[in-house]
């Protein structure tokens, strides 16, 4: 009899363990939530996320796995354009589930590859280690269509307050774009350090802002001959970006 309780026990326990690990159960942290933090091995040693990046913009990229096609072309988009990122106070971290041999042979490799002939590039930000799937189930990015054999491309934009201000998905079959990464870290920065405004659509660094309504001071500032606010309607309106 104590056999058959012990073994009934096991068995919950382990289905239990299993409906735990289903990629079904993982959530998304939302919008304004503080970024889940993480420790693991990278290939720049020992990463505490976002501790170790202090008041800096993060972007965390997860990829589904080494030596793939779409993601080596990433990896090469981001080293190419790693410094601009550097400018705008940005650290980026990637991340995929394979192990860190993996992630130091794979990044030897594409440091001997001339992509787009812009000639061989050092690769100056960490590949994290997910081996464990921890840190992409943490962050919703496991991919229920294939399993928990990798995860899909994610994104995720966190603020100098260590919070979630933005992130996106892409399928396995579709790279990301690089420019579009960049204008929206550029449209998050402006939003974050520029009280009460908002971001247009197809918005590029150096156009206007919007903002929700007019101030006391904006009503002042339509008096001057060639004002900073001008509105197409009481709910469009726009502002000179500072």
């Amino acid at each position: 009899m104590r056999k058959l309780i012990f073994s009934a026990g096991l068995i919950i326990l382990l289905v239990g363990a299993s409906m735990a690990q289903k990629p079904g159960n993982q959530r998304i942290p939302l919008i304004g939530t503080p970024a889940p933090s993480f420790k693991s091995q990278s290939t720049n040693g020992p990463v505490a996320f976002p501790d170790d990046y202090g008041k800096q913009w993060k972007i965390l990229f997860a990829h589904p796995r080494d030596f793939t096609p779409v993601c080596s072309s990433e990896i090469l988009e981001l080293a190419y354009r790693q410094e601009e990122f550097k400018e705008l106070n940005t650290q980026l971290l990637v991340l995929s589930v394979d192990k860190l041999v993996s992630h130091q042979n794979w990044k030897a490799d594409l440091e001997q590859i001339d992509y787009k002939s812009h000639g061989k590039l050092k690769i100056n930000f960490p590949l994290v280690v997910d081996s464990s799937f921890a840190i992409s189930d943490s962050y919703g990015m496991l991919d229920t269509k294939s399993g928990r054999g990798k995860s899909v491309r994610g994104v995720f934009f966190v603020n100098p307050d260590n919070e979630i201000s933005a992130f996106y998905f892409y399928p396995i079959e579709v790279g990301r774009n690089t420019d579009e990464i960049i204008r929206t870290l550029k449209a998050l920065q402006t939003s974050y350090t520029q009280d009460g405004v908002v971001i247009p659509a197809n918005w590029q660094p150096g156009d206007d802002v919007m903002i929700p309504f007019l101030t006391v001071e904006d009503k002042e500032e339509l008096k001057k001959p060639y004002p900073k606010v001008h509105y197409i309607n009481w709910y469009m309106i726009y502002k000179k970006s500072k």
